[in-house]
């Protein structure tokens, strides 16, 4: 083999100090980088050259992969108040005729697409368990192991997150019929766990934690048990948990609960880094010291909290705190990194009705502080040394076009503005490498046609048996 087979380097690439140039990146046989050097005089003999800008892959903290099928699907008004409650009981019956074929169909063609866009890693927030009337499959671990499958084949790295979900409501209400596909005791969820991971065990490309669906969902008690027993076999696995996306949800929390959702979660348990906080759409001004200061991620979906009408988070406040926050697709009504940090600095500019409102004090570049903190945060709740350009890191990266037109004949000091609030034609997303592996060159994934093929067959039974 080649001694340079495992090298690239790149006349410009975004490293943790911004950009730099003649920058050569060099990683092993697992996929892990060893070495970034800068500022080389020239282009080192044997080794391969990027065809453009390099910078650091998205971390993707958010997704239900069965979702991207039915994306398009409810954009009609169900009833005279729709809502994300509306629009929750169209998904589930969706949800209710997926095959463990149909999501591994739908799962691979969604991380092309993730790929494609710039996401090379993914936390899938994967809750449907059973078969269709709530039996559990002779594996249990049918459906997750389908999932995790279609990242390895793929290519996209993956935080696998089984959801532990047991009630329809705050009070620990029974859960309704339509739910009947995600129900699990914490012990069943656990066994789900090790099943999974005793024939996928992890490596620098997988990782599992577990996903608490959302307070109204699980008990104070189950919870609890949820937790002693992941960190008896995962110790600091990642926790994420759905909270406060809708106003409905806060306030059934605090008429049941007496305490709003995330001060509730903040003032019971240990809420620290390994926790990401999924939308937190709906919190105080305490809500939102506090949850800074814990250290937490807080998991915005932008697209898809715009799409569901679920509110506007208080970006401006949260990080003048001092926040962590990364970016999901979630229902994958739209799979673009570049879209969720543009609507989270434009809810703020319609909010306050101000221009460059997520600018950091010690720089005027929006895009530089929204897309740096996106991938720090994002990794955070990955529990994965990805998002960084850094010896140590996983070899994840894409490679901007530099002939497309939002980046052609400008600087560096505007390419990542150009690239976040731009949209002009195709992606300006060129090649795209996870572990060291070009998994998608001149915006086409390596198993593309028959990834999409197979999507299609899928989506065709889908809508025909609606």
């Amino acid at each position: 083999m080649n001694s340079n087979s495992r090298a690239l380097f790149a006349a410009h690439a975004w490293l943790p100090q911004g950009w730099r140039r003649n920058v050569l990146l060099e990683w092993d046989a697992t996929g892990t980088l060893q070495r970034v050097q800068a500022d080389l005089p020239t282009a080192p003999a044997g080794v391969a050259q990027a065809a453009g800008p390099v910078m650091p892959g998205m971390p993707n903290l958010h997704s239900h992969a069965f979702q991207r099928a039915m994306a398009g699907l409810t954009e009609y008004r169900a009833n005279p108040t729709d809502s994300f409650w509306s629009w929750r009981d169209l998904m589930y019956r969706f949800a209710a005729r997926i095959t463990p074929d149909d999501l591994g169909a739908i799962a691979r063609w969604l991380y092309v697409e993730m790929l494609k866009a710039g996401y090379t890693s993914v936390c899938e927030f994967h809750y449907v368990h059973h078969a269709h009337d709530g039996q559990r499959y002779a594996n249990p671990a049918e459906l997750a192991q389908r999932v995790v499958d279609a990242a390895s084949e793929t290519g996209v790295g993956m935080t696998m997150l089984p959801v532990l979900y047991q009630y329809s409501g705050f009070g620990s209400r029974p859960p309704r019929d339509d739910q009947r596909r995600f129900i699990n005791t914490p012990e069943q969820l656990l066994s789900i766990i090790e099943t999974v991971r005793g024939e996928r065990p992890e490596h620098g490309a997988l990782r599992y934690g577990v996903a608490p669906h959302s307070l109204r969902a699980v008990s104070q008690a189950s919870l609890r048990t949820l937790l002693e027993g992941l960190d008896a076999s995962l110790p600091g696995a990642p926790v994420h948990i759905h909270i406060a996306e809708q106003t409905a949800e806060v306030d059934a929390c605090v008429e049941t609960e007496g305490a709003r959702p995330v001060q509730w979660l903040l003032d019971r348990f240990d809420v620290n880094a390994r926790w990401c906080l999924v939308h937190a759409t709906h919190v105080d001004a305490q809500e939102t010291q506090a949850l800074a200061k814990s250290g937490a991620v807080a998991g915005l979906c932008l697209t898809t909290e715009a799409n569901l009408g679920d509110g506007i988070f208080p970006a401006h406040d949260y990080l003048e705190a001092q926040g962590v926050f990364g970016v999901g697709s979630d229902s994958h009504i739209g799979v673009d990194w570049r879209s969720e940090l543009r609507l989270l600095e434009y809810g703020q500019r319609l909010v306050r009705r101000e221009r460059n409102v997520l600018a950091a004090p010690q720089s005027a570049n929006v895009a530089d502080r929204l897309y740096t903190a996106a991938l720090a945060g994002g990794a955070r709740a990955a529990g994965r040394a990805v998002g960084a350009l850094e010896a140590g890191a996983r070899a994840d990266w894409i490679v901007l076009d530099p002939q497309h037109p939002d980046l052609a004949e400008k600087t560096p000091q505007t390419w990542l503005s150009s690239v976040v609030f731009c949209e002009h034609g195709e992606t300006p997303v060129l090649d795209v490498y996870t572990a060291g592996e070009k998994v998608v060159e001149g915006r086409r994934h390596r198993a593309e046609e028959r990834l999409y093929a197979d999507y299609r067959k899928t989506l065709a039974r889908l809508l025909t048996d609606a």
